[in-house]
């Protein structure tokens, strides 16, 4: 399995940028990457994905438009760059990785479906 390591979190202003980042050991090229988040008192949701290839990417509602995922395969690094940030989007944030072949978003958004998690890195978004 992969080793991940997530960075970037922190407190920010409504509308204000963040760039998150997750560092990740082995074969990084052969895994599927994504970004999930969970608020207190509430489920971990999916947020963005990206496949190994970097070319097939995923979104929730919510964040399209505002969120960005991409991936370094040279660096083995996967990013979520998150503009116009809402208090809403205040979660811990953590990072995900498989080495199965998905192509649909509702497997992208299911949780038992990503093998390897990161610790987490919390965003608060103030108002």
């Amino acid at each position: 399995q992969v080793q991940l390591v997530e960075s970037g979190g922190g407190l920010v202003q409504a509308g204000g940028s963040l760039r998150l980042s997750c560092a990740a050991s082995g074969t990084f090229r052969d895994y599927r990457m994504g970004w999930f988040r969970q608020a207190p008192g509430k489920e971990r949701e999916f947020v963005a994905g990206i496949g190994a290839r970097g070319s097939l990417t995923y979104y929730r509602d919510s964040v399209k438009g505002r969120f960005t995922i991409s991936r370094d395969n040279v660096e083995n690094t996967v990013y979520l760059q998150m503009n116009s940030l809402k208090p809403e989007d205040t979660a811990v944030y953590y990072c995900a990785a498989d080495r199965r072949f998905q192509y649909l978003y509702r497997d992208y958004s299911d949780r038992s479906l990503w093998g390897s998690w990161g610790q987490g890195t919390q965003v608060t978004v103030s108002s």
